[in-house]
This record gives C-alpha cells, sequence and structure tokens, in this order.
C-alpha cells in the first residue's frame, strides 16, 4: 500500500519528530483512558498501538491518530461491569463489522452531519461522566469499585467522604496545576510527562502512601499478546448489539469529525467512507490483541499536525515509539500514581465539556435546539449514552422536521406583490373562474394535511380551473404522492381541471411513474405560469364557448 504518493525524503524527518512526541502524548493517555474503562492500562497500550497502526495505515486521512479516547470510557466501562472484557471485545468486532459496512454503503458523508446540538450534548455528558469516575482516584477514596451510574457513584463518594487520602489528593492537585501551567516553563514536554515524572519523583522520595499503577494492576506486560476471539453466540450478539450499534456510531463521528479539523489545519480532503473501513477494521483487531475500541482522537491529531506531520509516516511512528515505550520503560510505567492518571482525565474532561459552546447553545440558540441539547446532555448523564444518542437524534429529526413544515407553505399566490415576486400573479390576466395556489417547500408528509386542507377549501368553490404552482418543490415523498392523488381524484369528481406550473423533473418522473400524469393529462403540464394560463384559459374558453368571461 502507498502512503503517500507526494513523500519528500525532507519530510520523514518531520514525520518521525512528529510520530515520536504523540507517542510521548498518548502513553499516559492510553493507560488512563483504559483504567477509566474498566480494564487494565496495559490494554489502552495495546490499543494505542494496533489500532493507531492500522488506522493511520488504512484511514481516510494521512494526519489522523487513532487510539483510544475519552469519548469511549462511558460505554466501555458500562459494558465490562455488565459483561466483562469478553462482552467488550464481542461488541467491538461488531461494531468494528458495522463501521466498514457504513463505509461500505458510503454514509460517510451522512454521519458528519448529526446535528451540533446532539454531539455536544452528550460529548459534554461524557465529559461529565468522566470526571465523575475519577473521583475516586483523585481523592485517593477507599474503594474497591465504582459503579457505571452517575447518582450510584456520587451516593458512594459520599458515604465514604471520610476515607480521602491527603497525599492522593494533594498530589492531584499539583499534577493538574502542573499539566496547565507547564507550558510557560517547559514548552517542548508535554504537561501530562511533566506531571507524571514529578509524582513518580515525589511518591518515591516521601514514600508516599498512594495507589499506583503496580499497587493495583501489578506488573505490565511488554509484549503484545496473541490473537484470541472469543466464542460469539446469537444470544451474546442479541445482548450486546446495542452497545455495539453506540460504538460504532460514537466512533464514526468521532473519527470523522476529527478528520474534518485535521483538513481545516492543513487544508488537506479526507476520504470519509475509507476512514470508516479503516476505524472498522483497527477496532476488530484491537479487541483481537487484547485492546479496546478505539477511534480518531482530535488531541492527539492536533499535536501531530502542530509538531510538522507531513503523511502517514507520523502515525506509523507513534504506533511504533508506543511499543518501543512499552518495552523499554515498563518498569518505570508501573510507578504512575493512579491520582495523577486521574488528574489528567480530569482536564480531559475539562476539555470536552466545551463549557462555552454548551452555554451558548443553551442561552443563544433556538429554544428547539436548546431542548435537544439539554435531554441528550441529561440522558447521558443519568440514564445512558445509547438511550441519550437514539433520544437526541430522534428529537433532533422532529425539530428539523417542524422547521420543514414551518417553511413549506400552501398560499394563494394572488396575494404576492409584484416587489415580492417578479412573477407574480397580479401581473397576469386572471379569470375569477381561475384559481392559482403556489406550494413553496419539499412536498413531504409533514405538509401533506395542511395541502389537503386548503385545497378541499379550494374545491368547495368549484372554480373551473385550479392552477397548482410547483416551482419552489424540490421533492415529495409517499405520503405526499398519495395526498396528490385524492386531490386530483376530487378535481376529477368536480369537474374542475388542474395544471401543474414549473415543476421540475425529479416530480415530473414520480408523477408519470405513479401513474399521476395520465390521470392528470401530459398537456396539463405547463413549464411556466404563462403557458399554464394560456391553457387555462383555452380551457375556460372551451367549457363557456358562449360566455366572453368565467361564469359566476
Amino acid at each position: 500500500m502507498k502512503l503517500n504518493q507526494n513523500i519528500k525524503f525532507e519530510n520523514i524527518r518531520a514525520d518521525l519528530f512528529a510520530g515520536t512526541t504523540v507517542a510521548i502524548v498518548a502513553l499516559p493517555l492510553a493507560m488512563a483512558f483504559a483504567i477509566a474503562s474498566g480494564v487494565s492500562p496495559e490494554k489502552g497500550l495495546f490499543t494505542a498501538i494496533i489500532a493507531g497502526l492500522l488506522i493511520s495505515l488504512f484511514g481516510g486521512s494521512k494526519y489522523q491518530i487513532g487510539g483510544p479516547t475519552g469519548a469511549f470510557v462511558v460505554i466501555l466501562y458500562s459494558i465490562v461491569v455488565t459483561h466483562g472484557y469478553e462482552g467488550l471485545v464481542i461488541a467491538t468486532i461488531i461494531a468494528g463489522l458495522l463501521l466498514i459496512l457504513m463505509g461500505i454503503l458510503k454514509l460517510g458523508s451522512i454521519i458528519k452531519y448529526i446535528p451540533y446540538p446532539v454531539t455536544m450534548g452528550f460529548t459534554s455528558g461524557i465529559a461529565v461522566i468522566i470526571f465523575s469516575s475519577q473521583i475516586k482516584d483523585f481523592f485517593g477514596l477507599s474503594l474497591e469499585s465504582v459503579p457505571a451510574k452517575f447518582i450510584d457513584q456520587w451516593f458512594l463518594y459520599i458515604s465514604h467522604i471520610s476515607s480521602i487520602n491527603p497525599y492522593a489528593l494533594i498530589l492531584s492537585l499539583i499534577s493538574v496545576v502542573l499539566i496547565i501551567h507547564s507550558k510557560k516553563i517547559v514548552k517542548n514536554i508535554p504537561g501530562p510527562i511533566i506531571a507524571i515524572i514529578a509524582s513518580i519523583l515525589l511518591v518515591n522520595i516521601f514514600n508516599l502512601p498512594v495507589e499506583t499503577i503496580e499497587s493495583k494492576f501489578g506488573q505490565i506486560p511488554n509484549v503484545i499478546p496473541m490473537p484470541m476471539i472469543p466464542e460469539i453466540t446469537l444470544e451474546k450478539i442479541e445482548h450486546l448489539f446495542p452497545s455495539a450499534l453506540s460504538i460504532a456510531f460514537l466512533g464514526a463521528i468521532e473519527s470523522l469529525l476529527c478528520a474534518v479539523v485535521a483538513d481545516g489545519m492543513t487544508g488537506d480532503k479526507h476520504k470519509s467512507n475509507k476512514e470508516l473501513i479503516g476505524q472498522g477494521f483497527a477496532n476488530i483487531f484491537s479487541v483481537i490483541f487484547g485492546g479496546i475500541p478505539a477511534t480518531g482522537a482530535l488531541a492527539r491529531t492536533a499535536t501531530n499536525i502542530k509538531a510538522g506531520a507531513t503523511s502517514r509516516i507520523s502515525g506509523i511512528t507513534h504506533a511504533v515509539m508506543l511499543f518501543v515505550f512499552m518495552l523499554i520503560l515498563a518498569p518505570l510505567i508501573i510507578k504512575i500514581p493512579l491520582a495523577t492518571l486521574s488528574a489528567i482525565l480530569v482536564i480531559v474532561a475539562w476539555n470536552m465539556s466545551e463549557i462555552k459552546h454548551f452555554k451558548s447553545i443553551l442561552f443563544t440558540a433556538p429554544k428547539r435546539d436548546s431542548l435537544v441539547l439539554l435531554v441528550t446532555f441529561l440522558l447521558t448523564v443519568f440514564i445512558n449514552l445509547n438511550v441519550a444518542i437514539q433520544a437526541g437524534m430522534v428529537l433532533a429529526v422532529l425539530v428539523f422536521i417542524q422547521r420543514l413544515i414551518e417553511v413549506s407553505e400552501i398560499s394563494k399566490v394572488s396575494k404576492l406583490s409584484p416587489e415580492e415576486d417578479p412573477h407574480s400573479i397580479t401581473l397576469k390576466d386572471v379569470p375569477p373562474c381561475i384559481e392559482v395556489y403556489e406550494v413553496n417547500g419539499p412536498f413531504f408528509f409533514g405538509i401533506a394535511d395542511k395541502f389537503k386542507s386548503t385545497l378541499d377549501v379550494v374545491t368547495k368553490r368549484k372554480p373551473t380551473a385550479i392552477i397548482l404552482r410547483m416551482r419552489h418543490v424540490p421533492i415529495i415523498d409517499a405520503t405526499g404522492i398519495k395526498n396528490f392523488e385524492e386531490f386530483v381524484e376530487s378535481c376529477k369528481k368536480q369537474n374542475i381541471e388542474l395544471i401543474i406550473s414549473g415543476a421540475n423533473e425529479i416530480l415530473t418522473h414520480k408523477f408519470e411513474k405513479c401513474g399521476l400524469t395520465e390521470k392528470i393529462g401530459k398537456e396539463h403540464f405547463c413549464e411556466n405560469i404563462d403557458t399554464a394560463l394560456e391553457f387555462a384559459k383555452k380551457v375556460v374558453k372551451k367549457r363557456h364557448p358562449e360566455l366572453n368571461a368565467c361564469p359566476k
């Protein structure tokens, strides 16, 4: 496989430097996300190495850095608590296959357009849950485990408030300060690395009684495990499919949004469907080799670009260097205090929350968007992410339909003034027995009832002819066609001539396909209002040859 046809030798050095830089950033994050997801820290490293390598090789963005991310923490922790690690492996394999299927079906361009209030709602909700899940290690509380539910967590924290470890709390606060302010002192070393080095030194010099990776999880293996696929049964698939769907959906959104941001930073153009397929394979192989789900990591991808990456070699280097770190630094890695890892995740949660944007949507956006945001956020925090995504999407679709209904209308065009419409009917000679109506906007199920009610009133007046202007109707759905058929039948029964003006090719093809063109009459389809009026006047004259005008 060609990594990049335009790679120049002088750029390789920049890619190697960028990849090494990202690997240093990814090392603590990979372990922290794994621990927060309810699994051992080395599984985060396996994920960053295996999935990171495959995403860089086969993904749709040459700058994308893949690995475990905070977005998955909520889903993964819940799956591990309920179904164990084996259940997580099965769910991820299913999710990987779904991602590949999405790419094959070319759904990449659609997924990118998930409404922002929905993504903001569940992202902020995830941030709150990540923060909540880190309280135990941040304060050094004496707890064996933390429940998955947000409310249960806080009841447990409050009941064990007396067990705070002051050394762990001080270490956590020092780590937060170092992560935030270290750039002012040392620009070239990531804040989390400085916090980790400082905390390891403090713990060992002063022999602080705090929990570390070694005391909690023991030794970290310095080799990638042999591939293993658990037994997959129909019953397990049935139980885990909703979780797999959430992993696939969230992974697709996160990776494509990350790729879009990378495009904006570099001027490059990613391939969304290729990205989904690459993510699918990366997730499958990640869990087969002992990892957890992965997706595009926004902060690491941005670091990669800022460090001077020019091709996929930087992402490959990131994965290779993480493997080297695991081989060489395993004895040092296990000395990292859990309080410091929790501090890193608290900062991640704060950055994920995007409070400024959250407040902007909540207080300045239209009320319906605020409602979508709030519902998605609250369901994510208090119920679960599966329900939140489903409810948020349904609510967003309902809001979209409501807006379409509001902008779609059926009106008597004679009410428009020439200033509003240069083709206004007020500029034409329209006999009183001819009525002209116009449909504006998509003719779909949302306005079908409005269409029926409006034109039922028109047919009761029994004009000789009705001209229906459809120049501003882009599409029509099955419900619209059904209502239109009923209107055509009503006109025929009452001997009213129906003339269609300005319908586009999509509409005329639909009408022809369902037999409406034959029912209405092909000659009744006119290109514009002038030809429609001319035809209507001929109909009137033919019906009433003895009169000079329409009958009253």
